[in-house]
């Protein structure tokens, strides 16, 4: 009988991740974001994304950064891609947005890039280390760094990125911020 309630508890836990995925006019309620431990420097990194473009965090300040944890088995990751790209569209210049995909081949990353006609830049984290240095355990998973290089919060969940949620969550990083922000090199 032990066997009937384990099974009944996995329906419900994937109908409940099923049911945060959303459409383009309605707001997921499916994220946190939390703040950046005060003292702790911002990792840097250095990646070459699926195109062969080189992204080192230290090359990117003056700009805020995105940087968007995800997997193709992932149904609130594949929701939240189409607003991931509008946003990168939306402050041309000012935002970049990364995606990082954990764990995947490169063929699964190209055919799932394909689908959805994503042009966002994809890094690929093979052995994970880039998650790890940031702390991701869930995914989809948001790093948002300022224009200074330092990293202000990591959303954990699903978020419509051209909502109004979403756009309180980036406007601060657009404001010009001090270059003595603290990162690792």
């Amino acid at each position: 009988m032990g066997w009937r309630w384990t099974w009944a508890a996995v329906g419900l836990l994937c109908s409940a991740m099923g049911s945060h995925t959303f459409a383009a006019t309605q707001e997921p309620s499916a994220f946190d974001a939390k703040p950046w431990p005060t003292g702790q420097a911002s990792p840097a990194f250095d990646a070459i994304d699926m195109q062969g473009l080189r992204w080192r965090f230290v090359d990117l300040r003056g700009q805020a950064l995105v940087i968007n944890f995800w997997a193709s088995w992932c149904e609130p990751c594949r929701a939240e891609m189409p607003s991931l790209e509008k946003l990168a569209s939306q402050y041309p210049g000012r935002l970049r947005v990364l995606t990082i995909n954990f764990k995947e081949s490169p063929r699964t990353v190209a055919a799932f890039k394909e689908r959805l006609s994503l042009q966002l830049p994809v890094v690929i984290d093979a052995d994970g280390v880039l998650a790890k240095t940031y702390g991701v355990r869930i995914f989809p998973s948001t790093v948002l760094i300022d224009s200074s290089g330092k990293v202000r919060s990591v959303v954990r969940g699903s978020l419509d990125w051209s909502g109004p949620q979403g756009r309180s969550l980036v406007g601060p990083l657009l404001t010009k911020h001090p270059q003595n922000a603290d990162v690792s090199e």
